[in-house]
């Protein structure tokens, strides 16, 4: 969706909840109400478009999935008939046709060939393994590496795949709604490597400097893989055997169509792994938590919100008080100002740090009321600050993973709102015991600060 906004096309986005995309859609994006099962809300929602994408499929239901997907399909491929639509592009699955395919991929094929059987010309993209944040497979590896210091490996970890990156993959559905063609085309589209998930196992392992013990068991039939997946993954059980049905299945190109017609030269598996994990720290670094969370609705959780392999823990106050007297309380804190609530937990923690060869919390900071990019602020360092918005500082204590602690403050009607929002990025076992570890006394001491900091604010505000 931004990719198309940014090259100047005109872009509506079919959502069963358009509110979902309120402070993520990029200006100009007009979101629509419309679900591909409910066939009328699909009428409007075609009116004037050029080119459709189909990006939809039903893993996670808890019915015949399969029906559901060829339902959806079907209604899609003919309101894009009838609202005279040029292209449609879809992204589907690999996989041999002339093999016995599991529920999944034969109905990522069926999709694709009742998409093309509505007359409309379809460009229709195979991929195998994507990486990238949010892909099934992608997260999978992840969880599998971060959370189990010993893996207990199914057959299917040896399949051959051809993994692509996120990356190759949007420039691949960018450049479908442009490249010449003549009725409808499928490419199969892939890295130059072919692995396995074991390949890919042991490269996230690499890339995060973690040792993990892996003990193949051939005996591990696909169900039972899925659910041990249901309990050590954020994949659901029903969603994990239904990918595991697919895994086992090679999924590699045989057809070098793409490379033909596209100029696209996806990168290997090893820099596709290493460019994901750098595009998560910078799209990281450049999200605004309150807007992801508030915007998508998503409610507390024991232990906070996953954001890829970042935890996220976030509250916010609202205060009779001004903006700028809540920004300065916020950039007030720490060194002899102190940080607003119970300051003896940080001093403990500060001696802690020391004993195992940290900074500790003696640095204090530079000057007692401005901070700016750099400066020390106790065990913290100032990593980003918009003057009157937004303090982001990066913590420099020694820790199972890397940690911030940002502020946010809004205007409202009656004063402003202050965010805080804690983020961990846990580096295996150990970093997600440090996270839920503490996570209660985050609770009773990041709550106090945040009440200490908007109090201090509306005594600045009244004194002024």
């Amino acid at each position: 969706m931004p990719i198309l906004a940014r090259e100047g096309y005109r872009v509506r986005c079919l959502a069963r909840r358009p509110d979902a995309l309120r402070g993520r859609a990029p200006e100009g994006v007009e979101a629509v109400r419309g679900d591909v099962l409910d066939p009328d809300s699909l009428r409007a929602a075609m009116e004037g478009v050029r080119i459709a994408y189909f990006l939809v499929h039903a893993l996670g239901s808890s019915g015949q999935f399969e029906a559901q997907e060829l339902t959806g399909a079907a209604n899609f491929a003919r309101a894009g008939a009838e609202a005279g639509v040029e292209r449609i592009v879809y992204l589907g699955g690999l996989g041999d046709g002339g093999e016995e395919l599991s529920p999944h991929l034969r109905s990522r094929h069926a999709v694709g060939h009742i998409l093309r059987e509505s007359g409309v010309p379809v460009v229709e993209f195979r991929a195998s393994i994507i990486i990238g944040s949010g892909s099934l497979s992608f997260e999978l590896v992840r969880a599998l590496v971060e959370r189990l210091p010993i893996m207990v490996t199914p057959t299917w970890v040896s399949a051959p795949a051809q993994p692509i990156g996120i990356g190759d993959t949007l420039e691949y559905l960018l450049q479908g709604a442009r490249v010449p063609i003549e009725g409808s085309v499928i490419y199969e589209i892939g890295g130059p490597d072919r692995v396995s998930y074991g390949d890919l196992i042991r490269e996230y392992m690499r890339v995060r400097g973690l040792r993990r013990l892996i003990i193949p068991v051939p005996a591990l039939t696909p169900r039972l893989s899925s659910l041990w997946l249901g309990l050590v993954t954020p994949l659901h059980a029903r969603i994990g055997r239904k990918l595991i049905e697919s895994v086992r299945h090679a999924t590699v190109v045989n057809d070098d169509r793409a490379l033909r017609d596209f100029a696209i030269r996806p990168v290997g598996f090893r820099d596709a792994m290493a460019l994901a994990l750098r595009n998560e720290d910078a799209e990281f670094a450049q999200t605004r938590w309150t807007d992801a969370v508030s915007s998508a609705g998503i409610p507390a959780q024991w232990g906070g919100v996953r954001f890829g392999n970042r935890l996220v823990d976030t509250r916010a106050v609202s205060m009779d008080a001004s903006p700028a007297a809540a920004f300065r309380a916020v950039e007030a804190i720490g060194g002899p100002n102190g940080w607003g609530y119970a300051d003896w937990p940080w001093t403990l923690r500060g001696w802690l740090d020391l004993l195992i060869g940290g900074v500790g919390m003696r640095r204090g900071r530079r000057d007692p009321s401005r901070l700016s990019v750099g400066d020390v602020v106790d065990c913290w360092r100032v990593e980003a600050i918009e003057a009157g918005r937004c303090l982001r500082l990066w913590a420099e204590m020694k820790l199972p993973g890397r940690a911030w602690l940002q502020f946010d403050v809004t205007s409202a009607q009656d004063g402003c709102e202050l965010r805080q929002t804690a983020i961990f990025d846990p580096v295996g076992f150990w970093g997600l015991a440090y996270w839920y570890g503490i996570w209660p006394l985050h609770q009773v001491v990041f709550r106090g600060m945040l009440r200490g900091i908007a109090r201090r604010a509306m005594e600045d505000d009244g004194s002024r």
